[in-house]
């Protein structure tokens, strides 16, 4: 079974509740311009607006046909999760969220739905996590900054959601979220090709040296983007751990434990991943339906040169084991 480990999906009844419900959240204004709408959270920046790809599952069931796969784990849009939110209304966000995703997943089986959670706060992050799990979620996919740009994933308020993630021994897919942090990636479509990259290299090197990787170390925690530069800067971050061992998780020791996809673009570069962390660790990958995905995702497979063991398991066989439950 070959499966795409790293999509999103919105599903069309989410839209259609949220326009229905919008009154329901008074932190939430929706950015309409007649044919799509975005988002804004607590009066921030507004986001992009839904993408017709996003949510045309007709569309995306004809993509992987054509691309061999037959089934894809999708979470939800990162501009959607809603951080910014109050506590209390970002729940019942989620839980919104998850409702329609976990729908859409049961009529076309061929999904596979990672839940979303309320970031904003650890307890309520923890409770909204069960309840995905007992739904039949098997993990999440949680964005980089918690609370919002500046946010961080080792956040001590955080801890009830990664002990309660360990203990269910979810997977958890860490991605980019909407704003990188960094006001000099907004030019050139950088925050695309370099911003996403960045953001995911700092929130994942912080949950490394913070110890949570290794800590909470029965979560299954994916990093996307093909490990988003932590293999290539390993060297980096083993000198900067040997000058403070006391006080600084392992970063050889977590990488091995995190898992990958295969979003990285270039054959070699996937090979060299394979190298650092072995491919026993890495998943198929599209990041579909954005542009900066991989539109063919099966070919970087096919030219890295792995053997048909290796082939047999980073095309389907670990993302078995980590999402079907």
């Amino acid at each position: 079974m070959v499966i795409d480990c790293h999509a999103h999906f919105v599903s069309p009844s989410l839209l259609d509740a949220v326009r229905r419900e919008d009154a329901t959240f008074p932190s939430l204004r929706l950015v309409d311009d007649g044919a799509a709408f975005g988002f804004s959270f607590s009066g921030g920046k507004p986001t992009r607006p839904v993408s017709k790809p996003l949510s045309d599952l007709a569309g995306r069931l004809k993509w992987m046909d054509n691309n061999k796969i037959e089934r894809q784990v999708v979470g939800g849009w990162l501009d959607m999760f809603g951080y910014e939110l109050p506590p209390e209304e970002g729940a019942r966000w989620a839980r919104l969220a998850n409702e329609h995703l976990l729908a859409a997943a049961k009529s076309q089986p061929r999904l596979i739905p990672l839940a979303t959670v309320p970031l904003q706060e650890g307890v309520r992050a923890a409770e909204v996590l069960r309840e995905a799990h007992a739904a039949g979620f098997a993990g999440a996919m949680i964005g980089t900054q918690p609370k919002g740009v500046g946010g961080v994933l080792d956040d001590p308020s955080l801890d009830p959601f990664w002990s309660a993630a360990d203990e269910l021994g979810s997977a958890l897919f860490i991605h980019p979220v909407f704003e990188s942090g960094d006001n000099r990636v907004h030019d050139y479509g950088m925050a695309n090709a370099i911003g996403r990259i960045t953001d995911t290299l700092i929130a994942v090197s912080r949950i490394i040296y913070s110890g949570h990787i290794l800590r909470y170390r029965n979560a299954k925690v994916i990093v996307g983007i093909g490990g988003a530069a932590l293999p290539y800067v390993v060297g980096r971050l083993r000198r900067n751990y040997s000058l403070d061992r006391e006080k600084l998780g392992d970063p050889d020791a977590s990488l091995a434990a995190l898992y990958y996809d295969t979003l990285v673009h270039d054959p070699k570069v996937l090979r060299f991943l394979a190298d650092q962390v072995g491919a026993d660790r890495i998943m198929l990958g599209s990041d579909m339906p954005f542009p900066i995905g991989d539109v063919a995702p099966g070919k970087i497979i096919e030219q890295a040169g792995f053997s048909a063991n290796e082939v047999a398991s980073i095309t389907g066989g670990l993302a078995q084991r980590l999402f079907i439950r």
